[in-house]
């Protein structure tokens, strides 16, 4: 229905942003990425937007970017976790490392952020692992989601892994290990990341 609202930034509270568009104050529900990015009062700023419609209330959720947007919609999706769960997820963990710790299934990351206990998070693997997309992960890494040539592809493929907070010596060993099984940057990033767990 909403788009996106640009306009004034107005004011920022804990979990809170008002954006001032044509005249009207909008009083977005924001994860603390969105806060943190979200410009200083009288500058202006869009944001992206999702409104839910309960029984007893209509609340207006903002997020920096279309990604951030996406993940809240596919956490919403998830049995048990609603929007200020989903919203509580997004503040725990930075956009690259929810998609990581999804498409490892990492359970114990998921676990730490608010309201997420194991069978939580072990559904959100569950549900959202065919969901969150190659080029999700290569995208939050600054990888190329394109095909390259084998040695281009292992070079990208490994500055990803760096990207996600790996070093050197581990992507390229992590990388090294799979680069047989796979023919594009971001078949590698996945392959390398699940090897990870075993290095």
């Amino acid at each position: 229905m909403i788009d996106f609202i640009e306009g004034t930034v107005e004011g920022k509270a804990p979990g809170e942003l008002v954006l001032c568009a044509g005249g009207v104050g909008f009083l977005l529900l924001c994860s603390n990425s969105t806060l943190a990015q979200a410009p200083a009062r009288g500058e202006k700023w869009r944001c992206y937007t999702v409104l839910n419609v309960r029984e007893d209330a209509m609340e207006l959720f903002g997020f920096a970017t279309r990604q951030e947007r996406g993940m809240f919609r596919r956490l919403c999706q998830v049995t048990g976790v609603g929007a200020k769960t989903a919203l509580g997820v997004l503040s725990a963990l930075a956009l690259r490392d929810l998609s990581v710790a999804i498409v490892t299934g990492d359970v114990a990351a998921l676990s730490r952020a608010p309201g997420i206990g194991k069978k939580t998070a072990q559904r959100i693997v569950l549900e959202l692992k065919d969901k969150v997309e190659q080029q999700d992960v290569a995208a939050a890494a600054g990888a190329p989601a394109a095909q390259a040539a084998a040695g281009g592809a292992e070079r990208e493929a490994q500055a990803a892994l760096q990207a996600l907070g790996y070093t050197s010596a581990e992507a390229a060993r992590a990388v090294n290990l799979v680069r047989d099984q796979a023919q594009t940057v971001d078949q590698l990033i996945m392959l390398a990341l699940r090897q990870m767990d075993t290095l």
